[in-house]
């Protein structure tokens, strides 16, 4: 015959008593995540801060360059027609040549943007699929 002897509680609820509780555990792993996510949002923030300066500050150094490109086209300008007038014509004759080139050049930049705006259409299939839900919607309201 065999006896088997069981543990009596106590020893089993001293065993176990170091162990969380599964409630306990769910509310852990509840907290860990909540701030896990926080801190993985708030390391997002900081990237996106400094990527956010960098461009501002990279716009800013492009912007620089522009203005600074602007104001150099007057003197290459000038130089262009300085240097018609040592071939040999009149100087009032040569900055009329580099405007008239100034302006055959705003033409065609005129004409070549007009021909894409001209190529801009509407959303034809956005715009149907909004009237088709709008009238889809219309018809279900009045039903009820």
């Amino acid at each position: 015959m065999t006896v088997t002897t069981r543990p009596s509680s106590t020893a089993a609820d001293a065993r176990h008593a170091g162990e969380p509780k599964v409630g306990q555990l769910v509310e852990d792993i509840s907290k860990n995540l909540s701030t896990l996510l926080h801190s993985e949002i708030e390391l997002a923030k900081l990237e996106l801060k400094v990527s956010v300066k960098n461009a501002g500050v990279g716009v800013g150094f492009f912007g620089a360059a522009l203005v600074l490109l602007v104001f150099s086209l007057t003197f290459g300008l000038i130089a262009l027609a300085e240097g018609i007038h040592a071939m040999g014509l009149y100087r009032w004759l040569s900055y009329l040549i580099v405007f008239l080139l100034l302006l055959i050049v705003v033409g065609l930049l005129v004409w070549r943007g007009l021909k894409k705006v001209k190529r801009v259409k509407a959303p034809a299939r956005t715009i149907a699929t909004s009237k088709d839900t709008v009238a889809y919607l219309k018809a279900n309201s009045k039903r009820r």
